[in-house]
This record gives structure tokens, sequence and C-alpha cells, in this order.
């Protein structure tokens, strides 16, 4: 129940969590880890009266499982890109489940042998259940690092997926695990029907999400024009998806038997499903807030998760310094049975695999080493009822208080160890240096900034912002640093492969950028800026992978798995995609590619105009991508005039319509600028809102 100390536990814990970011960015330690020692100096001070109200706000199973659990989890899938992950799905899939399974079988049979020798009869099957429980990786903090050192994309986005899904994994046979050790037998039977009911809870998580994700992302559709409802549903598909999925885990049966679903897959793949097949049903204005009120959400459940673990190692039983060698062996034995469950499987995997998509060694060793946990280990050791117990059980501590010590001193190895070397890893493979694409485009972009700061140096001088002496001593630092970045410039691009990928890879990023804003302006339906979408990923990994081929490069597209269904689910039903749909679309297609081809031209030409200016020398591969634009626009152009020529009666009316969004886009954008600069009352704001809302409305 919520006190009035536990309120004031709660907004403190948020408070010094926001604080304690600066402090742990100053002295250079993962903000979790600094959270967890935070928790722990908070836990101490719980002990002087004036304080004491920190210990009133604690974990509990259903804190952790129902609401901190359903936001990380979607989250995280939330703004992973399927098309991306697809590439790798194989090998996400291997480590999340097979490698899952080794860690945690190697971990309890290990530990099983060591404790029987340093005399400690544990049973065979509390082990096991230890070893699902401290399977479960948790990204947070790595992720996190894995941004600030840059590490590889496809490599976060593996590490990712993989504790994503390892996380549902490890939940179901810890779940079934706990059954067993609770019901106090073991057989072959009990093996058996664990394999059926882990397979089950898989199947049904991926297919109770597929459900969840489809339904909200079709309401979503119809709240477009309201962003507020359709982010509170965001919401509620997160947590409604969890706790759905747990009820029908506990209602529905087959024979008597319960007929479990996974949760946290099923959470999992609605996220997924929502934030890639379901993002353009949100407005588009609202596609950037929900991303950032995630990433808050998710920031508020995490830093309060690592602050209350760092409380809890305080809490442990009285008993736990005797469980040092116990302590010191499981962590030896979760280290190496995690690097086990790495190195043989991915390199089975990669014997298997085109060169483009095996793990390099490299990236085992982050995989290996980046395994930290949190959480989730956390949540499921909370589960573990305190009725546990065994024959011959004669310990001073619980089973419970035994998995407890066990888990919060591994979480605490982790992270004190592995997340505060991890930079030192990366550093160490170089993991965190620039591709050859990267060192360009890092140059390139660089001198673009400071040829635009200097533009803007030069207006203010003439507007007499400036003084004289002020204006000559500024131009003279950026000039000498135009000057020393081209000369790096010059060393990196000898490659013209290099840099033809360096400015098609700038122009498919103005080409997705004002695709979006056509869209956002109703110029573009759902089905076309995902077929847009489609073909901009389709181009961005044919020149990262060397196979540009032409007209298939221009138009070729990707359907992410969402969009396969999705389409088959329309044929199957009434919802028929008539002759005049295709017509339509087509005219969209053709009508946006030559839009956002004419914007890549505009652009490119600038950058070019930049180095002629500042260095009297063209760019001679922007000449040729621009050239390549211009052929798009034409050609892109003639096709819409083909269609326009053929169906021109059917098409006049949408381009009204067109022209019509155009102006309404213009008109609200305007009334924005109005608002900002206070030009308008707040009543007067409404009015003009409504007003040219229902002009709009009566135009069609």
């Amino acid at each position: 129940m919520l006190t009035v100390e536990s309120a004031l536990a709660l907004f403190s814990m948020l408070a010094i969590s926001s604080i304690s970011l600066f402090v742990a960015q100053r002295i250079h330690v993962p903000h979790t880890v600094f959270l967890v020692g935070v928790g722990v100096v908070m836990a101490i001070l719980t002990h002087i009266p004036e304080l004491s109200f920190f210990g009133e706000f604690t974990l509990t199973p259903e804190l952790l499982f129902f609401i901190f659990l359903p936001t990380l989890i979607f989250e995280s899938a939330y703004n992973i890109n399927i098309k991306q992950l697809s590439r790798d799905a194989v090998a996400i899939s291997v480590l999340a489940i097979v490698s899952l399974l080794v860690s945690a079988t190697l971990i309890g049979i290990g530990l099983n042998y060591a404790f029987a020798f340093l005399g400690f009869d544990i049973p065979l099957i509390l082990c096991l259940v230890f070893g699902a429980i401290i399977s479960a990786t948790d990204p947070v903090a790595v992720l996190a690092l894995f941004k600030e050192y840059g590490a590889p994309r496809r490599l976060s986005l593996i590490f990712e997926g993989e504790s994503i899904f390892n996380d549902g994994t490890a939940v179901a046979l810890f779940l079934i695990l706990l059954t067993i050790a609770t019901s106090g037998a073991f057989d072959g039977g009990d093996i058996i029907e664990g394999i059926v009911s882990f397979v089950g809870m898989v199947i049904g998580g991926i297919l109770f999400g597929l459900l969840f994700g489809g339904f909200f992302a079709k309401l979503i559709g119809y709240t477009r024009s309201n962003e507020f409802a359709a982010i509170t549903l965001t919401m509620v598909l997160a947590h409604t998806t969890f706790i759905c999925a747990e009820l029908f885990s506990e209602v529905v049966t087959i024979g008597g038997h319960p007929l479990h679903i996974s949760s946290i897959i099923a959470t999992a793949t609605a996220s997924l499903l929502m934030g890639n097949y379901g993002r353009y049903k949100l407005p588009v204005h609202a596609i950037e807030f929900v991303e950032k009120y995630w990433s808050q959400f998710a920031f508020l459940a995490n830093s309060l998760i690592f602050i209350m673990i760092g409380m809890l190692a305080i809490q442990l039983p009285a008993a736990a310094p005797s469980l040092f060698i116990p302590i010191l062996i499981a962590i030896l034995v979760v280290a190496a049975a995690r690097a086990l469950s790495i190195y043989p499987i991915v390199g089975v995997l990669n014997m298997f695999s085109h060169h483009e998509k095996r793990i390099p060694r490299a990236w085992q060793h982050v995989l290996a080493w980046g395994s930290l946990r949190g959480a989730l280990a956390v949540t499921m050791v909370l589960l573990v009822p305190d009725t546990l117990s065994f024959p011959g059980w004669d310990f001073a501590f619980t089973p419970k208080e035994f998995l407890l010590t066990l888990t919060v001193s591994c979480v605490f190895v982790t992270l004190f160890v592995k997340a505060t070397t991890i930079g030192s890893l990366m550093g160490r493979l170089r993991l965190n240096t620039f591709t050859a694409i990267e060192e360009v485009n890092y140059r390139e972009m660089l001198i673009y900034i400071y040829d635009a700061t200097l533009r803007k140096l030069d207006q203010s001088h003439e507007k007499q912002y400036i003084t004289d002496e002020t204006y000559n001593t500024l131009k003279s630092t950026q000039d000498s640093r135009i000057k020393r970045v081209f000369s790096e410039l010059k060393e990196y691009s000898t490659d013209p492969e290099i840099l033809e990928k360096v400015v098609r890879l700038y122009a498919i990023g103005i080409e997705r950028k004002h695709a979006i804003l056509l869209f956002g302006a109703n110029e573009v339906n759902e089905r076309v800026i995902r077929r847009i979408m489609g073909k901009l990923e389709y181009q961005s990994q044919a020149i990262e992978h060397d196979r540009y081929r032409g007209e298939k490069y221009e138009h070729g597209s990707i359907q992410d798995i969402f969009e396969f269904f999705a389409e088959r689910l329309r044929r199957m039903s009434f919802s028929r995609y008539t002759n005049t749909d295709r017509i339509v679309d087509e005219y969209l297609y053709y009508r946006a590619l030559a839009i956002v081809s004419r914007k890549v031209v505009k652009q490119l030409r600038q950058l070019n105009d930049c180095f002629e200016e500042t260095f009297k020398m063209p760019h001679e591969t922007i000449r040729e991508v621009v050239a390549v634009y211009e052929d798009y626009r034409i050609g892109s152009t003639k096709k819409m005039e083909e269609f326009h020529a053929e169906h021109h009666t059917m098409l006049r009316k949408v381009d009204v319509t067109l022209a019509q969004n155009a102006l309404y886009a213009h008109e609200t954008d305007i009334l924005e600028n109005l608002c900002a600069r206070e030009m308008v009352t707040p009543k007067v704001s409404i009015a003009l809102d409504e007003h040219l809302s229902t002009e709009n409305k009566e135009a069609y």
C-alpha cells in the first residue's frame, strides 16, 4: 500500500537518480552501476531515524513483474528495426534459446558437483533453478555503453535481440523448473512435460503478442487524428499484453492442464509489431514523441530498479557471509557457462552461415563478457516462494535466501566488474573505431558544419552583431579548422567507392526525411510510405554490402514479416485491394519519388557548393550522385505523368486532395509559428485550429 513515507521515498529515488546521471558521467562510471552503489548507501542510511523512509518503497515481485518489466521490454523491442533484425534472426534465435539452455544446464550441473565437493548438499533442481535465473541477461547498462563507445550497429542489434528473447526463454524455463522444485518430484515424465510446456510458452507467447499487437495497431490507426489517444494506447498495449498473457496462463486449460504462454515473449512480439508495422499508424508528429516518452519511462523504471537492487544487498540473510566460497564458485561457474554457451555455438553457427552473417571472434568476446545480469534475475528470484523446502535441508538459511544471496552477488559482480570494463575490452578489440565509410563521413560533415558556421559568422559581421576584431579572430580559427580537416579528408578519401557509399547513404537519409514529411502532410498513404521505406532499407543494405544493381537497386524493396502477414490477412478478408487503389498508389509512389529526388539534388548541390567555394574544387562523387538522382527525378516524373494521362479522370480528384493537404499542412505550420511567437491568444489559437480543420474536411 502506498503511504506518505513510501511516496516520499519514491520521488526521492527519482530525484537522486537524475542527479546521479551527471555524477556518473563526470567520474566515467556506467549510470546503472553508479545507481546500485547509491542504493547500497541509501540502505545504510535507512538506519538513521530521519532517513528511515527510504526503506518504505521496496522491490516486490508484483511491482517488478507487472509495472517495470513490461516497460523495459516494450521500450527495447519498440525501437528495433525488424528488417535489420531478420538478417540475424537465426543467430539471435540460437543465442536466445540454445545458448540459454546450455548455460542454465551447465550452471546447474556444474554447481551441483562443485557444492557437493565442498560438502554442501544442494539439490540438483535448485541449482538448475538458479541456472535459469542467472542466465537471463540484462542489456540496459551494456547497450548504453555500446552507444557511448560507438559499437557496431549490427553487434548492438544482435545483443539486444538476444537479450529480449533470452529473457522470455529464461522465465519460461524458470517457471517450469520452479514447478518441478515445488512439487518435490522429478522423473522422465517431468522432462517431457517440461519440454512441451517450454515450446508451448514460446510459440503461444509469439501468437498472443501478434494478436494483441495487431489489434492495438488497428485501434491506433483509428485514433490517428489525436496523438494523445494514440500515445496512451501504446502504454496500454505494453502492460495489457503482459497482464492478459499472465491471466490467460492462469485461466485457460487443456485436458485439465493450464495452457501457459510467455508474457515476456508476448510483450516483446507486440512491441516489435507496433514499432515496425504500427509505427506508421501513429500521427507523424507523435512518432518521435512516442520514442522519447518510452525512453523516459524506461529511464525511470531502470533507475528505481537498480537503486533498489543496491538496497537489496543490505537485506541479505545474516548467514550470507558464510556463503563466501559458494558465491565465489557460482560467479566463476556462471562466467564459464556463458563463455561455453557462446564460443562453441557461434562457431558452429558460423560454419553454416554466409560470410556476411558470420559473427566475428571479437564480437564473440563482447557477447561473452558483456552478459550483465540485472532486473529480470532479481524479479525471478523474488518470485520463488518463501515456503520452498527440500527434505534434509538443514542449513541456517532457506532455499530462497540461498538463491537470493547467489543471485544478488552475481548481479553485483557483473555490474561492478563487467560493466565497468566493457569499454576497455571494446577498445582493445578496436570495436569503437570508425569504419572507412565513417572516417570519410565524419570529416565531410565536419567540413559542412564548419562552412555553415562560417557563413553564419559572415552574416553576423555584416549586420554588425560582432566587432571586426572578433570576426577576424573567429574566422581565422574556422578557416584553419576547415583546412586541417580537409587535409585529413584527402588521406581517407583515396578510394572512390568509399566516397560514393558515403554520399549515397547521405542521399538516402535525405530521402527518408522528406518521405516522412510527405506522409505527415497526407501526401502519401500508409501503403506507399511502407513501400518507400522498404526501398530505402533495401538500398542501404545494398550499399553496405556492395550489391548495387541499377534498376533493381532503384525500385527494389524489403517487406518485413509483419507487412507480409498483414498483406496475406488482407487478401483473405473482405478488404479488397481494387484496381483503383493500385493506380492511386502507383501515382502517389512516383510523385513522392519525384519530390524527394528533387530535395536530394538540391541538398547535394549545396554540399558540392561548399567544396567548390571553400576549396575551389568540385566534389566529383557528389556530382555523379546528383546526376543519378536527376535521372531518378526525371524517370519518376515521367511515370507520374504517364499515369496521370492514362487515368486523368480518376487522378484529378487525387491531385486536388493532395494540393489541399499541402495547403492545410502549411496553414497549420503558420498557426504553430504564430502561437510560438505569442501573436495569438490561446482562445484564438483553438478557434483558428478548429476553423482550419473544418474547412479542410469540408473541402473533400
